[in-house]
């Protein structure tokens, strides 16, 4: 959701950052625990391009996708020399969803129909990521529609 700065309390900031950050390091924390013993796993961080950027009202999000993607840039360096490969995917653009939909009917409306995220192509890259060589492992890739501009 959008906020104007002074508008955005310290417990949505907080919630938010909770969601982004402290979830991707509850969850790597709990699955290293069993791929380090076995010394190989993939762990797939997904971001935004909020990521990258921040932008007008959305300071609280910007801030915890930009701290889940260190935490993932952390942990690579961390374990990925112990056989782990983490990777950061940047999803930049609408994805083809019922909830998503709803929540942007006018930026759906307006775009091509190839002008939006499909799951299954998304999952597709997921896929590729996990089935990397570690000889070839990709830290971050970000996915967005050819009509999406960065």
């Amino acid at each position: 959701m959008k906020f104007p700065i002074l508008e955005t309390t310290s417990r949505v900031y907080r919630k938010v950052w909770e969601m982004c950050a402290l979830g991707g390091f509850l969850v790597g924390k709990e699955v290293l625990k069993y791929m380090l013993p076995r010394k190989r796993g993939t762990i797939l961080f997904t971001g935004a391009s909020a990521s990258v950027r921040g932008k007008s009202g959305y300071a609280a999000f910007s801030g915890g996708k930009q701290a889940l993607r260190a935490l993932t840039q952390s942990l690579a360096r961390e374990v990925g020399p112990q056989g782990i490969h983490i990777s950061h995917v940047i999803i930049d653009g609408l994805i083809e969803n019922d909830n998503v939909r709803s929540l942007f009917p006018e930026d759906f409306d307006s775009r091509p129909k190839d002008g939006i995220l499909q799951p299954t192509e998304i999952a597709e890259v997921y896929w590729q990521l996990y089935r990397q060589p570690k000889s070839a492992w990709t830290f971050e890739i970000d996915l967005r529609p050819y009509s999406e501009s960065f």
